[in-house]
């Protein structure tokens, strides 16, 4: 496993994460395709925050099961919190605001979050 770092664009909200990318998920729901996000889910204690909990605001939408976390300066959303289907603690965390990944070398899975 490898540990990844990674932050919002102004670094109010940064953080640790350890695991292995095999890929990335593309929502097209009204929130992912608003915010372009590649999304790497890890259960949420492979996520570890580098500055304060309360860095990071929360948006809840819908049927209000993913936080959406963001940072309230630069708006950039590094990553989500919710729980898979067997009721696990998960994070999504936005590959775009992890340092130093080649992101035309990960795969892509489309998920219709639209439909939902």
């Amino acid at each position: 496993m490898t540990t990844y770092t990674g932050s919002c664009h102004c670094g109010q909200v940064a953080f640790e994460v350890e695991g292995t990318i095999d890929g990335a998920l593309s929502c097209n729901c009204s929130m992912c395709s608003r915010k372009g996000a590649l999304l790497w889910f890890v259960p949420r204690a492979s996520l570890r925050l580098t500055t304060p909990e309360d860095a990071a605001a929360t948006y809840l939408f819908n049927r209000h099961i993913i936080r959406h976390r963001f940072c309230p300066t630069c708006g950039i959303h590094p990553y989500g919190e919710g729980v898979d289907p067997k009721g696990n603690a998960m994070a999504a965390v936005n590959l775009r605001c992890v340092e130093g990944l080649d992101l035309e070398a990960i795969p892509v899975r489309h998920f219709d979050g639209r439909s939902l």
